[in-house]
């Protein structure tokens, strides 16, 4: 026994009001269906699924600005780097030519700097538009956040060996190229 019938046997509501109900209820479902409306439960499915998905985008742009925040800090800790460890080329009266990408560039360095460069211990690094000096230790430390930053480092040469073949002839020291 329905809920209505009870009422109706226990006199609470007569035919004629339990009939309008039974309308009314038949004519709000046919209307929900007409205009498509949500139900609450669907409604509240389709905000939580709404809330959903702006969590997982506020979750993808907190990423991106880390990211973001994370390469600025490379940078700059970079930048001190190079700025700390440079070393001086004012006296610097000898053209040392090298490669960046596909161009040909200049620096000016001193004797003692164009032996540490052909030795491995120092290396060149761009800052900016500019081209500096920085020890191999350094540049390692470089290469390790930003592997882009570094031009030329040449690898340390060893002691020569005792099968070397040309140990007897010396390089002469006006020969540049």
């Amino acid at each position: 026994m329905s809920l209505q019938d009870q009422l109706l046997k226990a006199g609470l509501v007569d035919n004629k009001k339990a009939n309008k109900i039974k309308k009314t209820r038949h004519k709000q479902i046919k209307q929900q269906q007409k205009n498509k409306i949500e139900t609450p439960q669907a409604a509240k499915l389709a905000a939580q699924q709404a809330h959903a998905e702006k969590v997982a985008r506020d979750r993808q742009l907190n990423q991106q600005r880390k990211a973001g925040a994370e390469r600025k800090a490379i940078a700059a800790q970079v930048r001190q780097l190079i700025e700390m460890n440079r070393q001086t080329r004012d006296e610097g009266n000898i053209d040392y030519s090298f490669t960046d990408g596909t161009l040909v560039k200049r620096i000016a360095v001193s004797d003692a700097q164009l032996k540490q460069l052909g030795n491995g211990h120092l290396c060149i690094v761009r800052l900016d538009e500019q081209y500096e000096l920085i020890p191999t230790l350094v540049a390692e430390k470089i290469r390790l956040r930003d592997e882009h930053t570094q031009i030329l480092s040449n690898q340390p040469t060893e002691t020569p060996e005792e099968d070397d073949p040309y140990a007897d002839f010396q390089v002469p020291d006006d020969l540049m190229w």
